[in-house]
This record gives C-alpha cells, structure tokens and sequence, in this order.
C-alpha cells in the first residue's frame, strides 16, 4: 500500500496538556514520520507520513487526544515536502 503525507492543525485545549508528546509517541509507535510543534496562536502543528490505514488511524486518534486535552477540530491537508527520519518535536512557532 502506497504512503500518505498530512499536515494536521490542531485547535482546542491542546497547550499545556501533553498533546505535543502524546502526539510523538502515538506517531512512533504505529512507525509514522513527520513532526508537531506549537503553534503562537495555541494551535498544535504536525505532519504525519507513513502508510495510508496508519496515517488514517492517526488522524482519528488526533480529534480525541490525551486525557488533558479538549479538542474542537482537527484540520487536514496534503503535504508533500521532504521529512526527516523519525518523528520529531520541534519548536513552538
């Protein structure tokens, strides 16, 4: 099965709850790519690339979050720059 690439922006309570580290660790455990950041305007940022179902699933796990979380929706489009090995935590932007 051919790979997916999204770029996610996260908006709700997702600041000060974990989302960010929940994110990584959901991400690496199912062997996606990508990154997540904080965004200035209390968003979180991240791109998620691997197979389709994994990628599907992800975004899925993303409109629920950790337990600290409330989020209010979840905003998807394609992404089609080049990624890093791993799944990273970058700075807040």
């Amino acid at each position: 099965m051919a790979d997916k690439a999204l770029h996610l922006r996260i908006a709700g309570r997702v600041q000060g709850v974990g989302y960010r580290a929940w994110l990584c660790g959901e991400a690496r455990s199912r062997g996606l790519t990508g990154w997540v950041r904080n965004r200035s305007d209390d968003t979180v940022e991240a791109v998620v690339s691997g197979p389709v179902d994994a990628v599907e699933a992800m975004v899925i796990l993303c409109r629920d979050g950790p337990p600290a979380a409330l989020v209010s929706g979840v905003e998807t489009a394609a992404w089609d720059e080049v990624l890093p090995d791993g799944f990273n935590g970058l700075p807040t932007l």
